[in-house]
């Protein structure tokens, strides 16, 4: 039987996969957003304790400067 460590890597490992294959048809600035969006989202969720708000907040303010970026 398999334990719950496994079955949490393998779908890890599943989500890693279809999220790479994702962005294969993206144009750089699509790629410029959706990591500045990430970035922004961690940075976010960082400053603020794990808040919902700051998560999303920074996900925006991110996604705007990734586009920028990326232009």
């Amino acid at each position: 039987m398999k334990t719950l460590h496994e079955y949490a890597i393998g779908t890890v490992a599943a989500a890693l996969l279809l999220g790479l294959g994702g962005c294969a048809g993206m144009s750089a600035q699509d790629k410029s957003t959706a990591v500045g969006a990430g970035v922004g989202a961690v940075g976010g969720a960082v400053l603020t304790g794990g808040s919902a708000i700051g998560t999303v907040g920074g996900a925006a303010v991110g996604g705007i400067i990734g586009h920028e970026v990326g232009d």
